[in-house]
């Protein structure tokens, strides 16, 4: 079984930043081994992929609206997964969600098995 944990939420004026966190823990957890990723569900809306660092080579991808805004990245050695968020938009507003999977890629919420509980952030413009 595997355990996301997500922290760093927060409330921000637009144009600021943000770094979310998310901590993985279990019997036999390795992040590693694992595809980690965020997503975002703001108020009324689906549950959207905005991150994802890849197993193994830790290569990143983004959704359009966050590139060059955003950078995820990740410590293995302590289960770890980040992401700075810069020039943060009203529209930034959501809950984000960290999200696992062992395998490769994905970008649609049913690829990813293990999902933490969530952090809201709110941009005020």
């Amino acid at each position: 079984q595997v355990q996301l944990v997500e922290s760093g939420g927060g409330l921000v004026q637009a144009g600021g930043s943000l770094r979310v966190s998310c901590a993985g823990s279990g019997r036999t957890f390795n992040a590693y081994t694992y595809t980690m990723a965020w997503f975002r569900q703001a108020p009324g809306k689906e549950r959207e992929f905005v991150a994802r660092t890849e197993r193994y080579s830790g290569s990143p991808s983004y959704a359009d609206a966050v590139k060059g805004r955003f950078t995820i990245s990740r410590e293995n050695v302590k289960n770890m997964v980040y992401m700075q968020m810069n020039n943060l938009q009203p529209d930034d507003t959501a809950v984000y969600y960290c999200a696992a999977r062992f395998g490769y890629g994905g970008s649609v919420v049913h690829d990813f098995r293990y999902w933490g509980q969530g952090t809201q952030v709110t941009v005020s413009s």
